[in-house]
């Protein structure tokens, strides 16, 4: 159930506060997820804020992508330029448990909101601030953003060796794998609170936290010096790494090991592929991979998705139908866990919501408050505010 109105929170967060004071995708998401988990956070923004540029329907401001990010947040305009607003905006940090940012420090420094300024009123706070690359890096002052962090962690380089091309990954995985690693890191600081007492300054740089992300499986044989190897996973760098074609649409296929191989040839009618010298030793070879994938590319349309999908697990062969984001509400395991829900927006009507992906047995998330308009909490907030002091 999601209540746009609740003021009650739930989740394994309940009772923390976190401000949050970003912009774009990066830090908005990773608050959300915060107040997924039941924190109370409190959206410090302007008009101009990006995430609310673009498409709407019925009110500006209310695009796609904010309803997808600022769910579970209360909205405060502020114009932090001005003297009076600023103060108003350091009095709420006053009582947040949290702070998450991605302005850059020069404009943190002018504006007072520095986490050495910080620090000094409200020492217990966990201040993450999120920027493209490290603070005391030559780059520190750079613009960033999804396809420069890309390029920069090593993406780019992976897409030119597989595909041949050197495009940018089709999803902005920077921004959202930054998000992920503020809240685990906020999370951490937390609970280094709890036992010290005191907060202290996290800082995320987003082209460190994915080449740390891309390098897990791509430095490969680099792990070793001398080198044993060249960089680059083998599976993933194979150019038969891809959906085949089924009867009736696109599946994930990977047969992994001699004996997949064996039982997906065998359940294709093909029993001379079976016999197959490569696919009958101790493991497959990495110089084997493409022209085996082609084979099973060759052999994949015999059969409908879901016979495939039958087939698979009965064999424990890695399997998946290719799900298409224009049907993704009607697909079986997304409609049943609820990954995507319509619910009623006050005033925006009826849209879909992604649902809450982590469940917790004895303190579930809930999406207790639907995308706010801007500034749509700032006299509920300060009166809360005034009735604290």
């Amino acid at each position: 159930m999601m209540d746009s109105t609740a003021q009650n929170t739930t989740g394994p967060l309940d009772g923390v506060r976190v401000i949050d004071l970003s912009t774009v995708v990066m830090g908005p998401y990773a608050a959300q997820i915060l107040g997924d988990l039941g924190a109370d956070v409190i959206k410090i923004e302007s008009p101009s804020d990006t995430v609310r540029l673009g498409e709407y329907r019925n009110t500006p401001g209310m695009t796609p992508l904010n309803l997808n990010v600022n769910r579970n947040k209360r909205s405060v305009s502020l114009n932090l330029k001005d003297e009076a607003a600023r103060e108003q905006a350091l009095t709420l940090i006053d009582t947040a448990d949290v702070l998450i940012t991605n302005m850059r420090h020069g404009a943190l420094d002018r504006l007072g909101l520095a986490y050495s300024q910080i620090a000094a009123r409200n020492p217990r706070l966990v201040y993450a601030h999120a920027q493209g690359f490290r603070s005391d890096s030559e780059r520190a002052g750079n613009a960033a953003y999804d396809e420069t962090v890309q390029a920069a962690s090593g993406l780019v380089d992976v897409a030119n060796r597989a595909i041949g091309k050197p495009v940018y990954l089709p999803t902005i995985l920077g921004d959202k794998v930054s998000a992920l690693t503020i809240v685990y890191s906020v999370l951490a600081a937390l609970l280094h609170r709890s036992k010290a007492g005191v907060g202290q300054h996290v800082e995320i740089p987003m082209t460190d936290t994915v080449l740390a992300f891309n390098l897990v499986e791509h430095l490969a044989g680099h792990v070793f010096e001398p080198p044993v190897g060249s960089t680059g996973f083998p599976l993933s760098m194979a150019k038969g790494h891809r959906a085949v074609p089924t009867r009736d649409g696109l599946a994930c296929v990977i047969p992994y090991g001699p004996q997949n191989f064996r039982d997906f040839f065998d359940s294709a009618g093909r029993t001379d592929l079976a016999k197959d010298p490569r696919v009958n030793g101790e493991a497959i070879a990495d110089a084997d991979i493409d022209a085996l994938m082609d084979l099973v590319e060759e052999c994949s349309p015999g059969l409908t998705t879901v016979e495939w999908e039958r087939i698979c697990a009965k064999h424990s062969i890695p399997m998946a139908p290719v799900l298409e984001l224009d049907r993704a509400g009607e697909d079986p395991y997304v409609r049943e866990g609820h990954l995507l829900d319509v619910v009623e927006h006050p005033s925006e009507g009826a849209i879909h919501t992604v649902g809450i992906p982590v469940r917790f047995s004895a303190t579930p998330g809930s999406i207790r408050r639907l995308a706010p308009l801007p500034g749509q909490h700032t006299d509920e907030v300060f009166r809360e505010l005034a009735t604290r002091r």
